[in-house]
C-alpha cells in the first residue's frame, strides 16, 4: 500500500519527470522491447521511432505523479489508457514486466544518488497501485463484453467479407464472425483491435469502426500509410474469404447523448469514426454540420454516402475543404485553409453546440485554436489521437 510518506516522495520528483521524462521513458522502451519481446506485439514500431509513443507515456508518468494524492484530477487519461489496453488485450501479467523495466529505468537515468532504494520502492508502490487499478478495470470490461449478446473475450475468428475502395488511400473492410454469431452492439466512435501476423511476427492495431452497428458484421477503413506495417498488409495481402484476430470494440471517444447541434470535423482518415457517430445524431433526429477537410478529391473518402445522407435528411449540413482542388467536377466547398471566419460559416448561429474533431495532430492542433476563436465552449468540444496522445497546445 502506498503510504503518505511515499506520496510525498513521489510528487518531489516531478521536477525531475518535467525536465528528463522523456530520455526516461525512451531508456525504458528500450530495455522493454530488447528484452521482453513478449510485450512487442502490443507496440507500434512507427510510434517508437517518432518518440510519439515515449512521449506521451512521459506526460502519463508526469500526471500521474502530479495528481498522486488526487487521482480523480487525472480525468480522462486513466479511462483512455484503460480502453487502449482493453482493445489490444493487456493482460494482468503484462504489469509485473512493464513495471520491473520502468524502476530499472528510474535508476539508470536518474543515478544511484538521486534514485535511491527510498525513491525506487515509494515509486514500486506508486506503480503497483496505478496496476492494481487498471488491472480491476480492465477486467470488468473483459467480462462486461463476454457477457453481452454477441460479445467475446479474447480473440474471435472473422472473415473480410467484402473489402471496398474508398479513395485513392483508403479501404473498408466488411468483417464477418466465422462461427457466425452475432455481433455486439457497439457505441459510436469506438474502434477494434485486430491481432496481425506480418512477416512472421505477430503485431496488434486499433481501428475505427466507420459504419452502424447491425448485428451481423463491423466495418472498418483502413488509410494506406507509408511503410505502414499493419496498413500495407491489410491492403495487400488481406483479401475477400481472409480470416484474422479480432478484439471486441473498445474506445471512450464516443457520441454523448445531447440536444444540442452535433458538429462533426475530420481531417483525412479521422472520418472513420465520424460515420457512426453521424448515422446515429440523424437517427435520433440531431441536427448536424458534417466538416471534412482533405487534401483533394481523389483523397476524400465516403464524399458520395455523406451526400446520400445530406440528400434524405434535411437537418445535415455538409462542408468538403480540400488543399487543392483543379477539376471542374468533385469541387469542394472551400480550397486551402480557412480562416477563422470562414470556419465559422460552416457552424450553427449558435456557438452552443457539441463539437468533435480528429484527424492528423497538426490538424487538430489548428481546429482546436479556431474552435476557441469562434466561441465554442472548451467543455462542448471533444477530440482522440488515433496514436499516442499528446498535447494539442
Amino acid at each position: 500500500m502506498l503510504t503518505d510518506s511515499q506520496r510525498a516522495i513521489v510528487k518531489s520528483t516531478v521536477p525531475l519527470l518535467e525536465s528528463g521524462g522523456e530520455a526516461l521513458t525512451t531508456h525504458f522502451y528500450k530495455i522493454l522491447l530488447a528484452e521482453h519481446p513478449e510485450v512487442r506485439p502490443f507496440f507500434n514500431q512507427a510510434n517508437q521511432a517518432s518518440g510519439d509513443q515515449p512521449r506521451a507515456l512521459a506526460n502519463g508518468v508526469l500526471m500521474y505523479a502530479r495528481h498522486i494524492d488526487k487521482l480523480e484530477a487525472l480525468g480522462g487519461l486513466v479511462s483512455q489508457i484503460i480502453n487502449k489496453h482493453v482493445s489490444l488485450q493487456i493482460e494482468p501479467a503484462h504489469y509485473p514486466i512493464v513495471g520491473g523495466c520502468l524502476l530499472r529505468a528510474i535508476r539508470e537515468v536518474l543515478g544511484a544518488d538521486i534514485a535511491t532504494d527510498e525513491v525506487i520502492a515509494a515509486w514500486g508502490a506508486a506503480y503497483g497501485q496505478l496496476a492494481n487499478i487498471l488491472i480491476g478495470a480492465e477486467e470488468k470490461i473483459y467480462a462486461a463484453n463476454a457477457a453481452a449478446p454477441g460479445g467475446w473475450r479474447g480473440a474471435r475468428a472473422f472473415r473480410v467479407a467484402r473489402k471496398v475502395p474508398e479513395s485513392a488511400e483508403i479501404t473498408s473492410f466488411y468483417l464477418e464472425p466465422q462461427d457466425g454469431g452475432v455481433l455486439a452492439d457497439f457505441l459510436p466512435g469506438q474502434y477494434l483491435g485486430l491481432r496481425l501476423v506480418v512477416g512472421g511476427e505477430e503485431i496488434r492495431r486499433n481501428y475505427s469502426l466507420s459504419a452502424a452497428p447491425n448485428g451481423r458484421s463491423y466495418r472498418i477503413s483502413v488509410k494506406r500509410e507509408a511503410g505502414g506495417l499493419a496498413s500495407n498488409h491489410l491492403h495487400d495481402t488481406l483479401h475477400e474469404g481472409g480470416l484474422l484476430d479480432v478484439f471486441p470494440p473498445a474506445g471512450e471517444f464516443v457520441l454523448a447523448d445531447s440536444d444540442k447541434p452535433l458538429v462533426l470535423i475530420s481531417g483525412g482518415v479521422g472520418i472513420t469514426p465520424t460515420l457512426a457517430m453521424l448515422d446515429a445524431a440523424l437517427q435520433g433526429g440531431r441536427s448536424v454540420h458534417f466538416i471534412h477537410f482533405a487534401r483533394n478529391r481523389a483523397v476524400h473518402a465516403f464524399r458520395d454516402a455523406i451526400d446520400a445522407r445530406q440528400a434524405k435528411h434535411a437537418q445535415l449540413k455538409r462542408f468538403y475543404i480540400y488543399d487543392e482542388h483543379a477539376e471542374e467536377t468533385g469541387k469542394p466547398h472551400a480550397v486551402g485553409r480557412l480562416s477563422t471566419e470562414q470556419l465559422a460559416q460552416c457552424f450553427p448561429e449558435s456557438r452552443d453546440v457539441d463539437a468533435y474533431f480528429l484527424g492528423p495532430k497538426p490538424f487538430m492542433s489548428y481546429i482546436k485554436k479556431q474552435l476557441t476563436g469562434i466561441g465554442v465552449p472548451a467543455a462542448q468540444t471533444r477530440y482522440e489521437f488515433f496514436g499516442p496522445a499528446g498535447a494539442l497546445d
